[in-house]
């Protein structure tokens, strides 16, 4: 469902509600609208963030490579004011976890696409259970989409690890982009707490894992 609204490029205007999002259009043209909805002093900072990269490593070995954001020099109060709005939108509406039903839904109908030979319903009802507790963090046009890709791409029935990284993927940019406003928000509000303007934190919560 699109629900397409532009926002004011004056600065000093908020975000206007609801951000512009389409779960339906391509990630790139989703996540530029996305990004290209917020004030312009946000946009700003988001293109002058430092991104650093370096290797996970797990007791299995090398995992994957992290990359963590750091917003630039001289984010202030009103950059976090503007950032925690944007953010609490993204977190409450295009974020927000899927509802219980709706998820549940969506697993028991999954799982029935690939059914289990040796199981019973009780033992069903009780797996998409845990289907559900190992999904409920995400959104759920990205669980929507998760079941969509396996059910046209697998001829198997799915692992729950499986489907979480499809969902993860799914929603990675809008993620990145929470994770960004947040460390954003978190730099400003450090400034305000210290009288200054220019002060760059190094606030491990605020970075974010990308892939």
């Amino acid at each position: 469902m699109s629900n397409l609204h532009p926002f004011p490029a004056s600065q000093a205007t908020p975000p206007s509600l609801p951000l512009p999002f389409d779960p339906a259009m391509a990630p790139n043209v989703r996540s530029r609208m996305l990004r290209e909805a917020l004030p312009e002093p946000l946009q700003r900072l988001l293109d002058c963030g430092q991104t650093g990269r370096h290797s996970r490593f797990t007791e299995d070995g090398f995992a994957d490579v992290m990359e963590d954001w750091t917003p630039p020099d001289g984010v202030t109060p009103r950059h976090a004011s503007l950032a925690r709005r944007a953010l609490a939108e993204i977190d409450d509406t295009i974020l927000a976890p899927a509802p219980a039903n709706h998820l549940l839904g969506r697993v028991l109908a999954l799982l029935s696409h690939f059914p289990a030979k040796s199981t019973t319903p009780e033992v069903e009802q009780l797996l998409a259970m845990d289907w559900a507790d190992d999904l409920g963090e995400f959104p759920a046009w990205a669980i929507d989409q998760a079941a969509r890709q396996w059910r046209r791409t697998r001829k198997w029935r799915p692992s729950i690890a499986e489907i979480r990284a499809l969902c993860e993927e799914a929603c990675a940019a809008e993620r990145a982009l929470a994770d960004r406003l947040r460390a954003i928000a978190a730099a400003g509000e450090q400034a305000g707490e210290t009288g200054g303007g220019a002060v760059r934190p190094v606030l491990a919560s605020a970075m974010r894992r990308m892939r």
